[in-house]
C-alpha cells in the first residue's frame, strides 16, 4: 500500500512539475515555414522552440551561432550571435 501511494504521489509530481516547464508546441507547418525562410536568408537550421510567445530559432550561418526571435507572423523581431 505504502508503495502504491509514494508512486502515484511521484507520478503526480513528475506531471506537474514537466508541465510548468514544457513550452508550447510549434506547429510542423510553421517549422516548415520558419525553416524555409531563414534557409532562404543563407541559415542552417538547427532547433525551433518557442520562448515569451516568439519562435525561437537556434541557427548557423557563416560559422556563427545565431538565436533568431520571430514572431507569429515569421518577421525577425530580434536576433543575437555568439
Amino acid at each position: 500500500m505504502t508503495y502504491r501511494f509514494l508512486t502515484s504521489g511521484l507520478v503526480a509530481v513528475l506531471l506537474t512539475t514537466g508541465a510548468a516547464f514544457a513550452s508550447p508546441e510549434i506547429p510542423e507547418q510553421t517549422q516548415a515555414q520558419v525553416r524555409e525562410k531563414l534557409t532562404a536568408e543563407g541559415y542552417e537550421v538547427r532547433r525551433i522552440d518557442s520562448e515569451d510567445g516568439l519562435i525561437e530559432v537556434y541557427a548557423m550561418k557563416d560559422g556563427k551561432k545565431f538565436e533568431i526571435y520571430l514572431d507569429d507572423s515569421l518577421k525577425i523581431v530580434r536576433s543575437k550571435s555568439e
